[in-house]
């Protein structure tokens, strides 16, 4: 791993700063192949509107590309990008003039991206994920939901984890957001109260949208899920992946997805 912190190779961070106290602050997860990187407009809109909506200042968008440039500049890899509202004194009271901390992370490409099984099996957390309408959408580095439904995976009965909110409604995965195949059309959670809106989430309807193929963004209870034929893993990382079992039960791989994939490949 290749860290820059503030502009410095191999910087380090003050343990008073508030990304660590609080986890008060955002981050996106890049993937790059030689010095570019993927979708990395959308990236930085997310950024600068979880920026806005924490009142932290958003760094120079140039700065932003050079340093993710210079932590992934050869090859295949991932960027990890964290802005942090910067040091600050003891107590939940931000500062009124932040000094914002830049780390920004290089890591090779997972060599066994292709052969992981992300998407084969899908099961339900029993961890349920909050809703605050206040931070939903955003990548906030509030992730202890994620992390303690992410630790319901390490089993023989599923590879990645559906999260619900209290209302037992679909929101995303533990690490992707989630699309289902119902009525004949894709359907994916709403992001208006909980979750991550995901860049490959807007990949997906991106291309869909120039597809001409249905994508509704709306509450699904899980209920519902018995009914879906077919059902999409993304992330920034993985791209995407079909689901091939649900709670047990064998689903299909949609052409949709084939060919998602292969457009992806150009991007």
């Amino acid at each position: 791993m290749a860290a820059i912190v503030n502009g410095h190779a191999g910087g380090t961070i003050d343990p008073a700063d508030r990304g660590l106290q609080y986890g008060d602050g955002l981050f996106e997860t890049i993937a790059m192949r030689d010095g570019r990187a993927r979708f990395l407009d959308w990236h930085l809109e997310r950024l600068a509107e979880g920026a806005r909506r924490l009142a932290l200042p958003m760094p120079d968008t140039a700065l932003l590309r050079n340093e993710i440039k210079r932590a992934w500049p050869r090859g295949r890899g991932v960027v990890k990008l964290i802005l942090t509202r910067g040091v600050g004194e003891r107590g939940y009271r931000p500062s009124p003039d932040p000094r914002v901390t830049r780390i920004v992370s290089g890591y090779a490409w997972p060599a066994d991206i292709e052969s992981r099984s992300l998407g084969d099996r899908l099961g339900i957390c029993r961890t349920r994920i909050g809703r605050n309408a206040a931070l939903a959408g955003i990548k906030h580095l509030n992730r202890l939901e994620q992390v303690l439904a992410r630790a319901e995976c390490d089993d023989a009965r599923m590879d990645e984890g559906l999260m619900l909110d209290d209302r037992e409604h679909a929101i995303s995965g533990t690490m992707s957001n989630v699309f289902f195949r119902l009525d004949g059309g894709w359907v994916t959670p709403l992001m208006t109260e909980s979750g991550v809106s995901g860049v490959m989430r807007r990949a997906f309807r991106f291309w869909a949208a120039e597809q001409g193929v249905a994508v509704e963004e709306r509450d699904v209870p899980a209920a519902e899920l018995t009914a879906a034929s077919a059902m999409l893993v993304t992330n920034a990382v993985i791209g995407a992946r079909p689901i091939r079992i649900f709670a047990g039960r064998a689903l299909e791989v949609d052409p949709a997805v084939v060919r998602f994939k292969a457009w992806l490949e150009t991007q």
